[in-house]
């Protein structure tokens, strides 16, 4: 029980701690697996923490905050990207506990700009909006982003898609369409967006390096520089210019942070900060509403089945972790040179955060080789360091 863990740790040292307690990730073994990953001249700048028996065992910085920059510390803050996501989904849950909403509101019983093929507005769910089963084709628009439209038209212009199915039947991604939930927070709290994370998760969590927007990412003491690379290019990576095309949709890729604050959240999500996320929201958040087949495509081509059952929950996907039978929760995300990661077993209190400030595709490894130590499987190279085809790539 949760209200044990104290007793539990402070006992810890006069008897023998119990399997579930005892620690299981080789630390010395992780740390010098990143510097050999930070030193690819692929990686400019990394960050990984990591979350065991419900306490943060590790949070440490590789790398550079950009080509010839200072290095990256834990407090180093870079885009979170999708991970946003699972944010914006924290804070309706929120809300539906207070009953100043409900996930089987309609759309159209808010003030929102999306509009759907054949006024499927009106039998959308903001329970869809979370878990992508709006109906319409994959990142509806994303390039349309990208080229400086603004979400509000583009979520208007939606209604003039096909249906790829019924609402609600199938999982189909989204930015531009997701971020319909920040105008209705806005709409329900009468506060701005980014006002209302800041006071209802960020602020509660001790979260001192989060914020939502361009300003809050480079106002920051130290801040990563995004890079990105072709597959097929030689030399390191390019630098990017920061823009504001997914700071647009705030509530799907617009909050910034550091690794030790994307920790801190992590806890949360295990169910180890009550106050602020109870148990009651959690099961809104983590529960899974669809199975996601190309989802577990990818990861049977690319990573040798090790997570299967993929479902999508609101804003989180969960898995089974390969045969051991435990469930995990997760997110990737990747915005223009910035990539982010967050694993964790919510029965376990253990899991692992990660971003980077690249292009790369190897960091993606770390979530497998620390859950593979914290489940006591046998070691591979997940991040591809002794051989390019193990554990494949993202």
């Amino acid at each position: 029980m949760r209200f044990l863990r104290p007793v539990i740790l402070c006992l810890a040292a006069a008897i023998a701690v119990p399997a579930a307690l005892a620690q299981a990730i080789d630390y010395d073994r992780l740390d010098q697996r990143l510097k050999r990953l930070a030193a690819d001249e692929e990686i400019v700048g990394l960050s990984v923490a990591v979350i065991e028996n419900g306490e943060i065992r590790f949070a440490k910085g590789y790398g550079f905050t950009e080509i010839g920059g200072a290095p990256v510390t834990d407090t180093t803050v870079f885009r979170w990207a999708s991970l946003s996501k699972g944010v914006a989904a924290s804070e309706v849950a929120i809300l539906a506990e207070q009953a100043k909403l409900n996930l089987t509101d309609t759309v159209s019983k808010f003030k929102t700009s999306l509009r759907l093929p054949g006024g499927g507005e009106t039998r959308a769910t903001l329970e869809d909006v979370l878990s992508h089963r709006l109906g319409i084709v994959s990142n509806a628009y994303d390039t349309t982003l990208e080229d400086g439209r603004d979400p509000v038209e583009i979520r208007e212009s939606l209604r003039g898609l096909k249906n790829i199915c019924a609402i609600g039947e199938c999982h189909s991604y989204q930015n531009v369409a997701f971020d319909t939930v920040s105008e209705v927070i806005e709409q329900v709290t009468k506060s701005s967006y980014a006002d209302t994370v800041e006071a209802s998760i960020f602020r509660p969590l001790g979260m001192a390096t989060a914020s939502i927007g361009r300003a809050g990412l480079q106002g920051s003491d130290s801040w990563a520089r995004p890079y990105v690379k072709r597959s097929k290019e030689a030399g390191p990576p390019r630098e990017k210019i920061v823009n504001d095309d997914y700071y647009r949709v705030p509530a799907a890729g617009g909050v910034n942070g550091s690794v030790r604050d994307l920790a801190l959240y992590a806890r949360a999500q295990m169910g180890l900060v009550p106050d602020v996320l109870s148990d009651t929201a959690l099961a809104m958040l983590q529960t899974p509403r669809i199975y996601t087949s190309r989802e577990q495509s990818g990861l049977t081509r690319r990573y040798k089945g090790h997570m299967k059952d993929a479902r999508y929950a609101l804003g989180w996907r969960v898995y089974k972790y390969g045969d051991t039978g435990h469930r995990v929760v997760g997110h990737r995300g990747a915005v223009e040179g910035y990539r982010s990661m967050i694993l964790f077993d919510p029965e376990r209190d253990t899991g692992v955060v990660a971003l980077w400030n690249s292009s790369s595709r190897k960091p993606v490894g770390i979530e497998f080789e620390v859950m593979d130590m914290a489940y006591n499987l046998p070691p591979q190279d997940w991040m591809e360091l002794d051989s390019e085809s193990a554990g494949g790539s993202k």
